[in-house]
């Protein structure tokens, strides 16, 4: 079942690269007390997600967090060192907190899984945005199929 608009984040550990390499964030640190962007893509690398999904939260960041977002978060089924070397072509920096579910776990309980074993790819995350406020969805913006709208930086920027 999808996760839904008034519902909590639901509780799950993530990876992420620090200074010291991969390390642990669990949705509770990354949601409690903070409007969070977290926004999802099918693949690092992959063309719509390289070319402008993360390029769009890049160059937008700031004027997320002139509208009251404290943390803006990509999430991709690929592993912590795939998503470091993304955030770090991609010239992120600081601004994207790149998470790797690399189980799909999160993905799963938030009823978001995509199968894409057709294309090779296994079962990865559809591609959305969420805008959670203390750990509550506010906002969800699920991808139909092959669309890049309703998941882009300016879309969650004019809701908000």
């Amino acid at each position: 079942m999808t996760i839904n608009v008034g519902e909590r984040v639901p509780a799950a550990t993530l990876k992420h690269m620090t200074k010291e390499g991969p390390s642990n964030i669990t949705t509770e640190d990354l949601f409690r007390g903070k409007t969070v962007v977290l926004f999802s893509v099918p693949g690092a690398f992959t063309p719509t997600c390289h070319a402008k999904h993360l390029p769009g939260f890049v160059q937008h960041g700031a004027a997320l967090k002139a509208k009251g977002v404290d943390t803006i978060a990509c999430l991709a089924v690929n592993d912590v060192f795939v998503m470091a070397a993304w955030g770090k072509a991609s010239e992120a920096g600081d601004q994207i907190l790149m998470l790797a579910d690399g189980n799909a776990e999160f993905t799963r309980a938030l009823g978001l899984e995509l199968d894409a074993t057709g294309f090779g790819m296994g079962i990865r995350g559809k591609r959305f945005a969420l805008v959670a406020k203390d750990g509550v969805v506010t906002h969800l913006n699920v991808e139909a199929a092959g669309e890049f709208r309703v998941s882009t930086a300016e879309y969650v920027l004019g809701q908000l």
